[in-house]
């Protein structure tokens, strides 16, 4: 069976159950006349709406706390993680076992894409919070049989010491908190000979676009000594998405089997061809327990293709909502990130959007590794950020340890309203 049948079957397999018993989406479908007896993926794209992240917002408003997007009745339901919450606050999701397993597998692909053997030890520099990610990530290693060393809990030191007691080869963490770890192993490496048993091969980062920004491989590379990194993708409202083929860097294909993938224009809805930028749309084929319809996930990324399949070329480019217009210029946060990281000086940074009479402005802060000379190194920056963006932003240097790290998603972007 090729990919489109396939993909054909198992949508067509969820519209049934979730004409049966998904309150949310029957009355979407009934109106759309959309059911299990459409002939092809092209019919369903063209009746179906989207679904978008206000629908499940105010479905829960309307029905607490898990709102009607539940396909079986609730006691049927044993897992319960939680998004960000950056729109109206934190959205519960439910699981059932079988559910919970369809992303377990899509793990297995991004562990096999990443040519990770099951007798390698994988470190997970989590906090093990109500994020589905930490979890999904964690046992799924676990059921392929690789010793899955957890870290929550720990200090940064701490995990390091366990990366070495335990001779783990991999670590799973976001791109910034890889940086951080990577700082601080370079740092006490010599005073500490437990550190120098740290032998980390690959790092599977995800959570953040850095993974997919060369100058942020590069820099974890030479931080972990030559350490491969992977990036991944994914969601909690929709599950593990992506993984980085080992022959096509810089690039996330997506995991097909498990989700209808569209790349659309934002403004024509329509399909946009390969090279071109859209909106990342999704809908689950496998985690039917709590499914999600084309829906819209708020994601930019350019469409391509490898070895037939669909990839998203230099992984999430950023949120569509993140863009900001200075003096006419659209900027993305992943792209100041680009421009700043290309200075290995620069140890941390922080951009700060303000607000002034109905204007907005940026204005970098930079923070240099404490052995470096950087002089010149506020105007070597904000000169190729002018030669980025055609626009002039200030560039101030703090003392080295001055901003702050993360752990998980980085917050280096503030903004201020007027004052």
């Amino acid at each position: 069976m090729d990919l489109s049948s396939e993909q054909l079957s198992k949508l067509q397999a969820l519209l049934a159950e979730l004409r049966k018993g998904n309150e949310f989406y029957r009355s979407r479908m009934e109106a759309a006349g959309v059911d299990e007896s459409i002939d092809s993926l092209d019919e369903f794209s063209e009746k179906m709406p989207f679904t978008t992240k206000m629908d499940l917002v105010w479905d829960r408003e309307e029905s607490p706390p898990y709102g009607t997007n539940l396909t079986y009745p609730v006691g049927r339901y044993s897992r319960l993680c939680q998004s960000s919450g950056t729109t109206r606050g934190p959205l519960p999701w439910l699981d059932t076992e079988e559910s919970w397993s369809a992303m377990l597998d899509c793990w297995d692909r991004v562990y096999e894409a990443a040519e990770i053997g099951p007798d390698q030890a994988i470190f997970f520099a989590f906090s093990f919070g109500p994020f589905l990610g930490f979890w999904t990530a964690f046992e799924s290693a676990t059921r392929r049989g690789n010793l899955s060393i957890p870290g929550g809990g720990l200090s940064s030191l701490a995990r390091l010491q366990a990366m070495a007691t335990h001779r783990a080869r991999v670590l799973c963490c976001t791109p910034t908190y890889a940086l951080r770890l990577g700082e601080l192993l370079e740092e006490r490496q010599g005073d500490d000979e437990i550190l120098a048993k740290v032998a980390i091969e690959k790092i599977v980062v995800a959570g953040e676009p850095g993974g997919s920004i060369p100058e942020v491989r590069e820099r974890l590379a030479e931080l972990w000594n030559g350490a491969r990194v992977f990036d991944h993708h994914g969601m909690t409202e929709v599950g593990p998405v992506t993984y980085e083929h080992a022959e096509k860097p810089l690039s996330l294909c997506v995991i097909e089997e498990a989700y209808l993938a569209e790349v659309i224009d934002r403004e024509t809805h329509r399909e946009v061809a390969d090279g071109e930028k859209g909106e990342l749309v999704l809908t689950t084929l496998t985690r039917t327990a709590c499914p999600l319809l084309r829906y819209r996930t708020g994601d930019l990324v350019e469409k391509s293709s490898f070895d037939g399949k669909l990839c998203l070329e230099g992984g999430i480019l950023g949120r569509v909502d993140d863009m900001v217009v200075i003096r006419g210029v659209n900027i993305y946060p992943t792209a100041v990130e680009k421009v700043i990281r290309g200075f290995s000086e620069v140890a941390e940074f922080q951009v700060k959007q303000t607000t002034r009479q109905s204007m907005a402005e940026l204005e970098v802060t930079i923070e240099p590794y404490e052995k470096s000379t950087h002089d010149s190194l506020a105007e070597r920056v904000g000169r190729a950020l002018q030669d980025a963006f055609t626009l002039r932003i200030p560039v101030h240097v703090v003392d080295s340890g001055a901003l702050p790290r993360f752990e998980f998603k980085s917050k280096r972007w503030v903004k201020e309203s007027d004052s």
